[in-house]
């Protein structure tokens, strides 16, 4: 299988969690063969430091609501290196698909005739699991996996996670949660899920700096999860011995 990256193609690719061993053998050869790389804030630099020498890399992340670079200059980026003949590795944390904003930049270069490709990544949910030794689809506890954010567009919060009763016999994933665990945890509890419902907060999964916080829905306002990447899994699936 051919695996270098193209002449003026563009790469939509997944850097999995933040170890370097868990990128797929196809994103490892696009990084050491791209001539541009467009990394988010998340890519962590052990994986930048598979890079071939040569590559042009170029940060694009947004953090916290408070981009660097907007959306459109992203765009601008990738279609001016690829219009010029160079391969674009566009690197997203995790998966490129679960809310990373795919859907923009592939509209964009549909729109311009750039020729492109997804390469799929581990995203943050199945890394955690696989650290807790959880099954998320667990038979006898969740038979429906949720994955949602608490952010929507331009960063902002939406305390409204699920609206209506939320689907019993579920293990919820929560990526970009916030700080404001107290509204998030009355938010949950009025959707129906019960208080001492079991929760992981995971920060910065796969990396040296992991931190795991084991708690239940209604003690998350007073547990102290790590800083941001921080994903929270909610349900009876995630329960740890």
């Amino acid at each position: 299988m051919h695996r270098e990256a193209k002449p003026g193609t563009v790469y939509l690719a997944g850097a999995g969690p933040g170890a370097p061993d868990l990128l797929t053998l196809r994103a490892h050869a696009l990084l050491q063969t791209a001539d541009v790389i467009l990394p988010d804030d998340l890519v962590s630099d052990e994986i930048l430091d598979l890079a071939s020498p040569s590559a042009l890399i170029i940060p694009v992340g947004k953090r916290c609501g408070q981009p660097r670079i907007t959306q459109v200059g992203i765009h601008a980026l990738m279609l001016l290196h690829a219009g010029r003949g160079e391969s674009v590795l566009r690197l997203k944390s995790g998966d490129p698909l679960i809310f990373g904003r795919a859907n923009e930049e592939i509209e964009a270069l549909r729109a311009a005739g750039i020729p492109f490709e997804i390469v799929p990544g581990i995203t943050a949910a199945f890394a955690v699991a696989a650290r807790l030794q959880a099954s998320l689809t667990d038979r006898e506890s969740a038979s429906k996996l949720v994955l949602a954010t608490a952010h929507h567009a331009a960063g902002k919060l939406d305390r409204v996670v699920w609206e209506g009763a939320f689907p019993a016999s579920s293990t919820l994933v929560l990526y970009m949660p916030g700080r404001d665990f107290a509204g998030l945890t009355a938010s949950l509890m009025a959707s129906g899920i019960a208080p001492e419902t079991p929760v992981a907060a995971v920060s910065k999964a796969t990396t040296a700096e992991e931190q795991v916080v084991m708690t239940t829905l209604v003690e998350l306002p007073h547990s102290e999860p790590g800083p941001a990447p921080l994903l929270l899994l909610i349900g009876l699936a995630i329960r740890v011995p």
